[in-house]
C-alpha cells in the first residue's frame, strides 16, 4: 500500500512541535512530502577546503578555523565591527561581522567554525568579511567534510535544523516514495528511481551524482507538466468547433482598404490562422511578436473571417486603455464593411452597459471589445465564432477559460508582446499553436536609448524642448513609488504640474492615468494623436497599446524600478513613425541587478534578447508568473539549462497520451492523481 506522504503532516517528525510546524509552514514546509521536495537553493563543497594560508584574496572562499580571540571594534556611531580570529594551524584570519555583535556570545575560544565571505588584507592582516557561517558541533557528518546542502530558510528555522530534520525524513521515508514516471521511460531516458533522486538531491557524494539526480527529477516534473497540457489541448481539438467560411472575398476586400501590405511574417501567420479557423476543430492559437510587429491587424483579420460567416467575435484586453485603443481602431478599420463594434469596461455607466449586453444576446452586435468585464455573468452571445485575448501575460488561464466558455467551443486567439523564447512559449502556452511574427514593418527605424543619471535631468529637458519646437511630441512616464495606486496618482499629479509650471511653460502638458473615466482618457488621447498635446505625462496605462506615430521621446523616471519586460514594452510606444525616436532611462540605481537591466535595454531592443536577459536575472517562476496560469511552479527543472529534457519530455509526452507508449493501467491512474492533484484543472 502506497503511503501518501502528502497527507502526513511534518508534525510527525522528531523535533517538531507546533511553534516549530508554525515556522516550517512560513517557508511552505507542511506535510512530509514538502520537507523532502524542499531542495536545496545552492550546494557548499566542504569536501576539501583550503588553509588560511592559501586563501586568495578578492575571492570568495569557504574556510574552516578555531575560534582564538573575539572583540569589537567601534569606528563610528551606529557601526560595531565583529572581530573573530580564525586558526588553521597554517595561519591565522580575522572573520569581520557587521552590526552582529550578538554573535559574540556563541564565538568561545576553542569553537570550531566554517565561513563563507569575501577574502581581503588589509594592514593588520588578512579578513574575510562574512556571508554565511556554521558553528561545528561534534555531529559534523551533515554540516562539514562533504558536499552541503544550502535550503531556503529563516532565522528561526536554521540550516543545521533542516539539514538535520531533512536527513531523519529520509532515513525513515524516502523508501516510501512511488515512482511516478512509467517504467519505460525510465528504462528508455536512463534515469535513477525516485528515492534515490531526492536522497542525491539533498546530499550528493560529488557533483556528477547531483547532477544525475536533478536530471530525473527536471524530467519528471517537465513530463508531468507537458502531460496536463497535452491533455488540455487534446480535449480542446476533440471537440467540435466551428468550420468558418472558405469565401474569403470580406477578407480581400478588407485587406485592399489597409492602407499598408502586411509584411511577409504577418502573411505566414494569417495564413495559419486562416486554416485554424476553417477546419472543424476549435482553433487554440499563440501569436507570439514583439511591439510593433503587427499582430493587431492579423486579430483584425480573424474578426473579419468571423463576422463574414455571420458569427460575432469578442476581444478582452487587460486595462480599459488598451480595450479602448482597440475599439478605437478597429471601428474605424472595420466601417467600410458595415461591422458593428461596441466598447464595453466596468468605467460605462449602467445604463451604457445595458444597452451593449441586449445588442450582443440578440446578435444585432457584430464584435464586443472590453477588458475582464467580458468574462462576467451578465455578459451573454448569440453566437460567439471567436475569441482574441491580447497581452495574454496579463491573464490567468482561468479568465481565458472563462471568455471561451461564453459561446459553443469558439475558436481563440492568444496574443502576447512580450516575447518569450520558443521551448519556453511551449512550456507555459503548450496548450496552444504557436505563431511567431518576428518580422518589423519596413523603414522602421532604430530607437536610441541612453540612461541618463538624475544629475543630467536639465540637458534632458533641453533636448526634449528641441525636439518640441521642431514638432514632436513625448511620453514622461512616471516611477512606481510605492504598493498605493493613490501615492502614484499623486506623484504623477505633482511631476505634471511641475514640468507645466516651471519647466515647459510654453508648451502643452497633460496627465494621463488610469483613474479617469473612459470619455476622458479617450478625449485626452485623441488630442495627444491630434498634436494638440506635446507632453503626455502618464502613469504605466501608457505601456501597452497606444498608438502615436509623431510621439518619438519616451522618458521614464525611476527606470530602476520597472521590470526588463515593462521597459521594453513602455520604449515600444515610440518609434513608429518617420522620425529619430529616443528612449531615456532616468534613475539612480542602487542594486547590481537594476544597473543590469538598464545596460541591457541600451545595449539591444530585440524583445527576445531582453526576454532572454529577463529570464536569467529573474529565474523562470517570477518571469512567468506561473501560479496566476494556474500552473505548479517548478521546483528543479530549469528552462535555460534544461532544453533538452524538455525536447525529450515532450516526445515521449506525445507517445503517452497517443497510447503508444508502454504503460501499465496503474502508473496510467497514478499520472492522472498526480496532475489532478497539482494542477487547478477547474480554472484549466
Amino acid at each position: 500500500m502506497e503511503l501518501q506522504l502528502s497527507k502526513h503532516s511534518v508534525q510527525k517528525l522528531k523535533f517538531v512541535g507546533e511553534s516549530k510546524s508554525k515556522q516550517l509552514k512560513k517557508i511552505g514546509i507542511e506535510t512530509i512530502e514538502d520537507l523532502l521536495f524542499h531542495f536545496p537553493r545552492r550546494y557548499e563543497d566542504r569536501s576539501n577546503l583550503k588553509k588560511i594560508s592559501q586563501l586568495v584574496p578578492g575571492e570568495v572562499e569557504t574556510l574552516r578555523g578555531k575560534v582564538t580571540r573575539v572583540e569589537i571594534v567601534k569606528p563610528r556611531p551606529r557601526l560595531n565591527i565583529l572581530k573573530c580570529y580564525l586558526s588553521d594551524g597554517s595561519d591565522v584570519i580575522a572573520a569581520v561581522w557587521f552590526n552582529k555583535i550578538y554573535l559574540k556570545k556563541s564565538l568561545k575560544r576553542g569553537t570550531e567554525i566554517i565561513v563563507t565571505g569575501k577574502v581581503g588584507g588589509g594592514i593588520w592582516g588578512k579578513e574575510i568579511t562574512v556571508r554565511d557561517y556554521e558553528i561545528l558541533s561534534e555531529q559534523e557528518e551533515l554540516h562539514s567534510g562533504r558536499i552541503v546542502p544550502v535550503y531556503p530558510a529563516t532565522e528561526k528555522v536554521t540550516q543545521r535544523f533542516l539539514r538535520t530534520l531533512i536527513w531523519n525524513a529520509l532515513q525513515k521515508y524516502c523508501d516510501n516514495l512511488v515512482e511516478v514516471l512509467p517504467f519505460s521511460v525510465r528504462k528508455k531516458r536512463k534515469l535513477a528511481s525516485i528515492g534515490w533522486a531526492i536522497k542525491n538531491m539533498h546530499f550528493p557524494d560529488n557533483f556528477q551524482v547531483l547532477e544525475k539526480a536533478r536530471k530525473t527529477l527536471a524530467y519528471e516534473e517537465l513530463f508531468i507538466l507537458q502531460t496536463a497540457l497535452a491533455k488540455i489541448k487534446n480535449n480542446f481539438q476533440n471537440a467540435k468547433g466551428i468550420s468558418h467560411l472558405t469565401d474569403n472575398s470580406t477578407i480581400i476586400e478588407f485587406k485592399r482598404s489597409l492602407p499598408f501590405l502586411l509584411t511577409g511574417a504577418q502573411e505566414r501567420v494569417w495564413k495559419e490562422i486562416q486554416e485554424d479557423m476553417e477546419s472543424a476543430s476549435p482553433m487554440a492559437r499563440l501569436v507570439q511578436g514583439d511591439v510593433g510587429s503587427g499582430k493587431t491587424i492579423l486579430a483584425a483579420l480573424a474578426l473579419v473571417k468571423c463576422c463574414a460567416g455571420g458569427f460575432q467575435g469578442a476581444m478582452m484586453a487587460p486595462t480599459e486603455i488598451l480595450a479602448e485603443q482597440h475599439f478605437l481602431e478597429f471601428k474605424k478599420l472595420l466601417k467600410p464593411l458595415g461591422f458593428s463594434v461596441e466598447l464595453l469596461v466596468g468605467s460605462l455607466t449602467q445604463g451604457e452597459k445595458e444597452k451593449i449586453l441586449e445588442k450582443i444576446k440578440t446578435g444585432t452586435l457584430d464584435i464586443l471589445i472590453g477588458t475582464h468585464t467580458l468574462i462576467q455573468e451578465k455578459v451573454e452571445f448569440k453566437n460567439l465564432g471567436l475569441v482574441v485575448i491580447d497581452e495574454q501575460h496579463r491573464f490567468g488561464v482561468g479568465q481565458r477559460s472563462a471568455l471561451k466558455e461564453k459561446g459553443y467551443n469558439p475558436d481563440m486567439l492568444v496574443m502576447t508582446a512580450t516575447p518569450i523564447p520558443r521551448t519556453l512559449a511551449l512550456i507555459l502556452y503548450g496548450d496552444l499553436d504557436l505563431s511567431i511574427v518576428d518580422e518589423l514593418p519596413p523603414g522602421r527605424k532604430e530607437i536610441i536609448t541612453r540612461y541618463v543619471a538624475e544629475k543630467n535631468r536639465k540637458k534632458v529637458y533641453e533636448f526634449i524642448k528641441q525636439q518640441l519646437k521642431m514638432g514632436r511630441q513625448c511620453y514622461i512616464v512616471c516611477p512606481l513609488i510605492e504598493e498605493s495606486e493613490k501615492l502614484d496618482l499623486e506623484a504623477a499629479q505633482t511631476l505634471a504640474e511641475k514640468l507645466q509650471n516651471q519647466v515647459f511653460q510654453e508648451f502643452k502638458v497633460a496627465l494621463l492615468h488610469g483613474k479617469l473615466k473612459t470619455a476622458e482618457k479617450e478625449k485626452i488621447m485623441e488630442r495627444f494623436r491630434d498634436g494638440e498635446i506635446d507632453i503626455l505625462v502618464a502613469t504605466t496605462v501608457v505601456e501597452v497599446g497606444v498608438n502615436v506615430p509623431n510621439a518619438n521621446i519616451m522618458v521614464i523616471e525611476g527606470a530602476e524600478r520597472f521590470g526588463l519586460a515593462q521597459l521594453h514594452q513602455l520604449r515600444g510606444r515610440i518609434g513608429r513613425g518617420k522620425h529619430q525616436s529616443y528612449c531615456i532611462l532616468m534613475g539612480n540605481p542602487k542594486s547590481e541587478e537594476s544597473k543590469k537591466r538598464l545596460a541591457i535595454m541600451t545595449k539591444t531592443s530585440d524583445g527576445f534578447k531582453i526576454a532572454e536577459e529577463d529570464l536569467k536575472i529573474r529565474g523562470p517562476g517570477e518571469f512567468f508568473g506561473t501560479r496566476q496560469h494556474g500552473l505548479p511552479e517548478l521546483k528543479v527543472a530549469n528552462i535555460l539549462k534544461d532544453q533538452k529534457i524538455l525536447e525529450y519530455a515532450k516526445r515521449d509526452v506525445s507517445e503517452f497520451v497517443a497510447g503508444r507508449l508502454q504503460t501499465t493501467l496503474e502508473e496510467k491512474e497514478r499520472i492522472q492523481n498526480i496532475i489532478l492533484h497539482n494542477f487547478n484543472f477547474k480554472s484549466l
